[in-house]
């Protein structure tokens, strides 16, 4: 059995943890650029910067060094006061800050690290610089260095007694084992120091074991520091921000260097190390594991004065797999319990027995534990709509437009596999925004517009689903351009009579483009239909809205979750179907006191003093003709995504239940309104509806209805 790697194990820790600070300092530039550019900001920013190069030099990753110290060295300007902030520097953080996540990716990859636009970079950096590239080069040649395991360090500088003048700071620093755990080392913290002034620096072993009873995982060194520098001490205790919590360490004024048994008297009031090694991780992370994070009851790790810290928080990484194997498990529950629940059911066994009470119970059991995994699963977009902040960067120097993106709604939650696979969809659609919805400088300068375009990207709940809306300001769909466009293309017939919706979804047929040149952005003949199909496949939606000389909005509507939902099993033709329990409002028994005949075949209930458009669903579905009565029918007042509502005609309730979600082959036809399917209780499948999508699909009979028909607010 092969031995894992402890190493590997850490160096994928640091990985993960490089992804969590790139998205901070994301968020710092972003505030940046909404004008707070105050000192924290600049320092949550500079600090994500210093972690990542502090993590790559205990790993030996010497090109993501070089770059982030480079890029720190600016940052460290901005925050001491030496540099101001300009729109053009940001601009040059924003493509530094893409570049370092690119070569981040390309260390953990193991895959050549982009060099051209990187050296672009670093020159401009360098402007900023006093003493320009040379100086920095002439740093990079003392900067970190791969240390292997040693009882003494040595940096290679100076011994104390050689300097000028005596120390004026004494630091003792030793490291907790979580530290390590973590994927954090000495060495950066040593060689940060080492870059305020001069250091001599001493390496307690005096708590290392004999050999047979040292432990791996446990921490058995200390160092003690005595610096001569011009730097405050608030600019020392910085060195420490990325391990605060995880060491102990003091930083106090000097006069003098004191000697070793002044240093060992203060290592000796520090508390003692554990007994016993804390267990290690036994299963190696990746870098495509989603995070958990919890709050538990153990004490806390310290701060840097000894102190409770308050910040730190206990985090476990769990493989995708495993998630994934725990959430068929749940959805295998869930199924079993259906199967249970209906056989007790049909055994005619009371209400009130002890076994039907105790089957409640365990629908409550499989309910908590089904939430629980779905939080487990579920994610904030924050990290999709980052990642679409570099893509209207890139997209808009492509095309020489002035672009800022809008994001609203970063904390919406959905499940992580969609947020994965709508990527790429969200990716074209962000492009298409800036190529072709927005008008260039001066076209917006002729209409009277700002000469900044805005793209806005929002997440927000409603009905159940999750909508996502790409919207700009631009100049709108030109729809006769557009009608023309399908007509030379064959795609339409010449004589087509079409409405402006009807003109808009043209734009989601194979091979249709408005573009009129070639560019590495557009004008490929892929287009909106791929992103209708991607979409599709995850039992979402996409719809256009679009007002001349204002914008356009794409609409994207998403399933909160793809493993369990609670339904409501209908009957209808014969036929078992599933409607998602979250859009149904109520339920209806339609007589002749709520109906009404718009004019023949188009019929609508009244509910509550408002007229609801009405659909048959098996007919809508082609299980059977259009029926000729619907008195004591049942319809189900669906809520709809726009505000809108419509009643869906059945033939029976059967129960509401949770579901689990079976996505159907790539095989079958995807038939408008059937998102997913499902198993029953008795083993049964059934198709899962999806409400809206039918809704939308039904052609003249919706149209004729709502527009002439007064809707309920």
């Amino acid at each position: 059995m092969t031995t894992p790697d402890p190493m590997a194990e850490i160096r994928a820790s640091f990985f993960i943890e490089c992804d969590e600070l790139l998205e901070a300092m994301q968020d710092g530039l972003q505030m940046m650029d909404d004008g707070e550019d105050d000192a924290e900001t600049i320092n949550i920013v500079f600090r994500a910067v210093h972690s990542i190069k502090g993590g790559a030099g205990a790993f030996g990753l010497e090109p993501l060094v070089r770059f982030a110290h480079r890029y720190e060295t600016v940052l460290d300007g901005v925050r001491n006061g030496t540099l101001s902030v300009d729109p053009d520097l940001l601009k040059l953080f924003f493509r530094a800050s893409d570049h370092l996540s690119d070569v981040v990716h390309a260390c953990r990859d193991d895959a050549p690290v982009p060099t051209d636009e990187g050296a672009s970079i670093l020159s401009e950096l360098d402007a900023y610089v006093d003493g320009g590239p040379e100086e920095q080069a002439e740093e990079e040649e003392i900067d970190f260095q791969p240390m292997g395991l040693s009882l003494d360090l040595d940096l290679g500088l100076p011994p104390l007694d050689s300097m000028d003048t005596s120390p004026n700071y004494h630091i003792t620093f030793t490291p907790l084992t979580e530290m390590f755990e973590n994927g954090n080392d000495a060495f950066p913290i040593l060689s940060a120091l080492a870059e305020l002034g001069e250091v001599n620096v001493t390496c307690h072993s005096e708590r290392v074991p004999p050999l047979s009873e040292l432990s791996p995982e446990s921490s058995y060194l200390s160092w003690t520091v005595d610096l001569t520098t011009d730097v405050d001490e608030a600019e020392i205790r910085s060195t420490f921000e990325f391990v605060e919590g995880l060491c102990d360490y003091s930083v106090s004024s000097s006069t003098a260097s004191g000697d070793a048994s002044e240093a060992i008297e203060q290592l000796e009031e520090l508390p003692p190390f554990p007994d016993e090694p804390k267990p290690t991780r036994s299963d190696a992370a990746t870098e495509t594991e989603p995070e958990t994070k919890t709050q538990p009851d153990p004490p806390k790790p310290r701060s840097g004065n000894g102190q409770p810290s308050n910040a730190t928080k206990a985090v476990v990484r769990v493989d995708l797999d495993r998630i994934e194997r725990l959430v068929n498990l749940v959805g295998e529950l869930v199924i079993n319990q259906a199967m249970l629940a209906q056989s007790l059911e049909s055994s005619g066994l009371s209400p009130h027995s002890d076994a039907m009470n105790g089957l409640e119970e365990f629908q409550r059991l499989t309910r908590d534990i089904q939430d629980s995994v779905m939080m487990i699963r579920a994610q904030p977009v924050k990290s999709l709509f980052q990642r679409m902040s570099r893509i209207v960067r890139e997209a808009s120097a492509a095309v020489d437009k002035d672009v800022r993106l809008v994001t609203e709604g970063e904390t919406t939650e959905v499940d992580k596999t969609v947020i994965e696979r709508l990527a790429d969809p969200l990716t074209h659609m962000i492009r298409n925004a800036v190529d072709h919805g927005l008008e260039t400088p001066q076209e917006r300068a002729a209409a009277g517009k700002s000469s900044e375009g805005i793209v806005r990207l929002s997440a927000a709940h409603r009905s159940g689903r999750v909508v996502i809306e790409v919207s700009d300001d631009g100049g709108g769909i030109n729809r006769a351009r557009v009608q023309q466009i399908a007509i030379d293309k064959g795609l339409i017939p010449a004589d087509s009579v079409l409405g402006e919706a009807e003109i808009d979804n043209l734009l989601f047929l194979p091979g249709f483009s408005t573009a009129s040149v070639v560019s590495d952005l557009s004008g490929r003949g892929v287009g909106m239909d791929v992103v209708r199909t991607a979409i599709q496949a995850l039992g979402g939606r996409i719809s256009i809205a679009s007002t001349p000389g204002e914008g356009t909005t794409f609409s994207i509507s998403l399933p909160l979750t793809l493993a369990v939902l609670d339904g409501m099993v209908v009957n209808v033709a014969d036929e078992t179907l599933v409607v998602p329990l979250n859009v149904v409002a109520e339920t209806l028994t339609l007589s002749s006191d709520n109906l009404d005949e718009i004019e023949p075949g188009m019929r609508v209930v009244r509910v509550r003093g408002g007229f609801v458009p009405l659909y048959d669903l098996g007919y809508q579905l082609g299980y059977r003709t259009a029926p000729t009565s619907l008195t004591d029918c049942v319809a189900l007042l669906i809520l709809l995504e726009d505000g809108g509502r419509a009643a869906l005609i059945v033939d029976e309730i059967q129960d509401q239940r949770q579901v689990v979600i079976k996505g159907l082959d790539d095989a079958f036809y995807r038939a408008p309104g059937i998102a997913a399917a499902t198993i029953l209780g008795d083993g049964q499948i059934a198709l899962i509806l999806d409400p809206s999508d039918i809704i939308a699909n039904a052609g003249e009979h919706r149209s004729a209805i709502t527009v002439p028909v007064e809707m309920e607010a």
